[in-house]
């Protein structure tokens, strides 16, 4: 199977802003004036707007904001599976573009996105097989992820055998399988009661410290954004001042619009 060729990544990272150089050597992300706008002319929608951010390993954030204020497209960005249409966004700490380095980023996308003719444990299993994982590692990683998410019993069970709940839990099993050092989460609990959402946060913040890895959930779920130390809020495609708590470890280097 062809894999997509990995967009050229845009720039070497920008200097440091806010923080020490060594911060920037660092992120995992790193977003300068960063914006994109869909379309052109009178019909184009900028949906993100001079966003400029670090993302570092330790970083643990809820970014907020209703729909339509630009969440889901900054989070593609930050995936590589968007470009920017103006700044400048990097990954000095992945060495590379996200898709010339599979399994390094786990995306939980607002859908399941699961592939119909898979039960599961295959759809669990299938990024970790393109990446080159061995048949056998592929199946153990797929199966250890599942037990996480405590849906080992949905295994054999096909996409439309699922509900909206199982489902979403299934891709979030996906995006952890591979032990990721950046997990980016679009509204992971929208198809969740209120139990299941908080097993599911619990198994991406648990994921996120015994991988080493950051964790961004993109949610307009007060409650959910509450369980994360740090918060960011998106308003009109702009990445706003943050909520800090005291043990706060990364921040957004520079803000468009008021703090």
């Amino acid at each position: 199977m062809n894999t997509p060729r990995p967009a050229p990544d845009r720039s070497a990272a920008p200097g440091p802003v806010g923080e020490a150089a060594v911060g920037e050597a660092a992120a995992l992300v790193s977003c300068a004036g960063v914006a994109h706008t869909y379309g052109s002319g009178r019909t184009a929608v900028v949906a993100v707007h001079d966003v400029s951010c670090r993302v570092l390993p330790t970083t643990r954030v809820a970014i907020t904001g209703p729909s339509g204020s630009g969440k889901s497209t900054l989070l593609h960005l930050m995936a590589g599976l968007e470009t920017v249409t103006a700044g400048v966004l990097s990954w000095p700490g992945l060495n590379g573009h996200p898709l010339a380095h599979p399994g390094r980023v786990g995306i939980v996308f607002q859908g399941p996105s699961m592939l119909p003719a898979l039960d599961a444990l295959e759809n669990v299993e299938f990024p970790l097989l393109l990446a080159g994982i061995p048949d056998h590692r592929a199946r153990e990683l797929a199966r250890g992820a599942m037990h996480r998410l405590g849906i080992t019993d949905l295994a054999g069970q096909l996409p439309q055998e699922l509900s909206a709940g199982q489902a979403q839990r299934v891709a979030v099993a996906r995006a952890l399988a591979g032990g990721p050092v950046l997990i980016l989460a679009d509204e992971p609990t929208g198809q969740l009661d209120h139990h299941a959402a908080a097993h599911v946060v619990d198994a991406l913040l648990q994921a996120a410290d015994e991988f080493g890895a950051a964790l961004l959930i993109f949610t307009h779920d007060p409650v959910i954004a509450a369980r994360l130390p740090q918060r960011w809020t998106m308003a009109d495609g702009r990445l706003l001042g943050p909520a800090l708590n005291p043990m706060a470890t990364a921040e957004p280097a520079r803000t468009g619009g008021r703090p």
